[in-house]
């Protein structure tokens, strides 16, 4: 069993930058690719970005446009996503989510989820 807590988030202005943590216990953090996913208010969770089982290989939603990078640290079992130019239309929950499959973008294959983090950017 695998338990991913989300940190980092918090109320930002426009133009900042903001890095959330996501930190994993039980099971084998090396072998799940981790997702970040979002949420706002009223809208469907959509993918933000994911880092495979090595540093090297990630993937973004089209949207991100070189405005976020994920990276994570198998030895301190963390994931980070890295957030620059947020815009008030980023605000969202964000979540942490492993997988041991290769749909990376698709939520539902992910396996386990953290209980997620606001990030508010204020205009």
């Amino acid at each position: 069993q695998v338990h991913l807590v989300e940190s980092g988030g918090g109320l930002v202005q426009a133009g900042d930058s903001l890095t959330l943590s996501c930190t994993s216990s039980g099971g084998s953090f090396s072998s799940y690719a981790i997702g970040w996913f979002r949420q706002a208010p009223g809208k469907q969770r959509e993918f933000v970005a994911a880092v495979t089982w090595v540093n090297s290989d990630t993937r973004y939603a089209d949207w991100v446009m070189g405005r976020f990078s994920v990276s994570r640290v198998n030895a301190k079992n963390t994931a980070y996503l890295q957030m620059n130019s947020l815009k008030p239309d980023d605000t969202a929950v964000y979540y942490c989510a492993a997988t041991v499959g290769s749909s990376f973008s698709n939520g539902p294959s992910y396996d386990y989820w953290g209980q997620g983090t606001q990030v508010t950017v204020s205009s």
